[in-house]
């Protein structure tokens, strides 16, 4: 039997892309404690187990990673049988979840390449006819997860067997020229999953890098894909994009590539809109600000300025239309504008409950008179109706809104506001008085006299 010289061996061919521990910056050190636990299992069990995307690529540009997660070439079933604290989730993609408190190590088996003719892999992969993948649970190599990722900075895995890291599409390359790249026909890639769109608008924006050409050019034209993806999913997109500390910059890239105009088309029912525009940029300014010093943000705050200005114009339509109360056709815009916006972002209840509360805030913040002022004051939405009141004064330049805010203002200063609870189920007061404790039964004990008579009354 001869063999052709040079013919390689699978370990060989790794060999190529394989880049030694003293040609890259990654330590163990800043590895999360949970992740090195998994990866040392699933190694000691005799898998192969690899940190592999985000959590690589951020530890290369010196970011403190928000997520670690692991592939490796054991099944679901099989990683489930090596951790207690491990569920499995996913139809479209199982993955395997291992629960260390409130920390989450998502571990995924390589993924492959599905033969049509095969019709084994039929049954694990399904697509819809614009060529969405619906289903897709064909296991294969290395190599083959490495061309199955999304961008070519994310298909760089670190393997805690000998700590080289594995780079299969030059992902090292583009780190170092900035620039964002996907593995394959992007039309392709952006068909199979149209959030791959807005997530090449969220690595442009939080990483600083260029989306290459070939990767822009189909996103404006293949934008309406997005229509397809469940509107549940939107909303938990639309907060990684938002609420992630660069909002105004990825605000502004999906306005170009038309992305936002799919997930918010009420902004843009009659045009463009200055001033709604104007009013979104500065919260999102407002916003990043918070983020960076650690301060809490709420999507609630977010999508009430967002739609408040398509509110406004619908509420005075439907008054004029009807010749109803500005007030009553303002409850009745509300319920029709959030109506129209889930159908694009499921927006969960307890968030539009809380965009209720701040739309219907900015009509009583005038009128405080009496009473009315200390029961405004004391709503649980206060703070966050009152800074919405001062960005409407600020960029609409109102000298009516100024002087209102600069008179709350006064009287915050003037009544400390009080703590809220807000484990107790109420929107509408600060704080509310636990019940008292009920007092213990006594039995009721009757009078000398009145014994005697009912004996008497008995015997009778």
């Amino acid at each position: 039997m001869f063999t052709k010289k040079n013919k390689k061996t699978p370990a060989e061919i790794l060999d190529i892309y394989k880049i030694p521990r003293e040609k890259h910056s990654i330590s163990r050190k800043d590895i999360d404690e949970n992740a090195l636990k998994v990866l040392y299992r699933l190694h000691n069990a005799g898998f192969r187990a690899l940190l592999v995307g985000g959590g690589v690529r951020d530890l290369l540009l010196g970011i403190k990673p928000k997520d670690f997660d692991i592939t490796t070439n054991a099944t679901p079933e099989e990683v489930k049988d090596l951790f207690r604290n491990c569920r499995l989730i996913g139809r479209r993609f199982r993955l395997a979840h291992i629960l260390f408190g409130r920390e989450v190590i998502e571990v995924a088996t390589f993924r492959g390449h599905h033969d049509d003719d095969d019709g084994q892999d039929a049954q694990k992969v399904k697509q819809s006819k614009g060529g969405m993948l619906l289903r897709d649970n064909v296991y294969g190599s290395l190599e083959e997860d490495a061309e199955r990722r999304d961008f070519t900075v994310n298909a760089l895995y670190y393997d805690i067997a000998d700590f080289a890291i594995y780079d299969f599409c030059n992902g090292m390359q583009d780190l170092a020229e900035r620039k964002l790249t996907l593995i394959g026909d992007p039309e392709v890639r952006y068909r199979e999953d149209p959030v791959r769109m807005m997530r090449a608008i969220r690595f442009a924006a939080k990483l600083n890098l260029t989306i290459s050409d070939s990767c822009a050019e189909p996103i404006r034209r293949l934008a309406p894909l997005l229509q397809d993806i469940p509107a549940a999913r939107h909303f938990d997109e639309v907060i990684k994009l938002l609420l992630s500390g660069q909002g105004l910059a990825t605000y502004r890239l999906l306005k170009e590539y038309k992305l936002l105009q799919v997930l918010f088309p009420i902004l843009f029912k009659d045009g463009e809109d200055d001033k709604a525009n104007a009013i979104i940029e500065q919260a999102l300014i407002d916003t990043d600000a918070r983020i960076a010093q650690g301060k809490r943000v709420t999507p609630a705050y977010v999508y009430a300025i967002m739609l408040w200005y398509p509110l406004e114009q619908r509420a005075q339509e439907m008054s004029f239309e009807s010749g109803m109360e500005y007030h009553d056709a303002f409850l009745l815009a509300m319920n029709e504008v959030l109506s129209i916006q889930v159908k694009t972002i499921a927006i969960p209840k307890r968030f539009t409950a809380a965009i209720r509360d701040i739309w219907i805030l900015q009509l009583r913040l005038p009128r405080f008179g009496g009473k009315r002022a200390q029961r405004v004051h004391q709503h649980i939405k206060f703070r966050a109706a009152f800074d919405f009141l001062s960005l409407r004064a600020k960029v609409e330049r109102s000298k009516e809104l100024a002087e209102l805010t600069a008179w709350w203002q006064e009287y915050q200063t003037h009544n400390k506001l009080p703590e809220h609870s807000y484990s107790y189920k109420t929107t509408n007061k600060a704080i509310e008085k636990k019940p008292e404790a009920a007092k213990p039964y006594k039995k009721r004990r009757y009078s000398g006299s009145k014994r005697t008579a009912t004996a008497v009354s008995s015997d009778d």
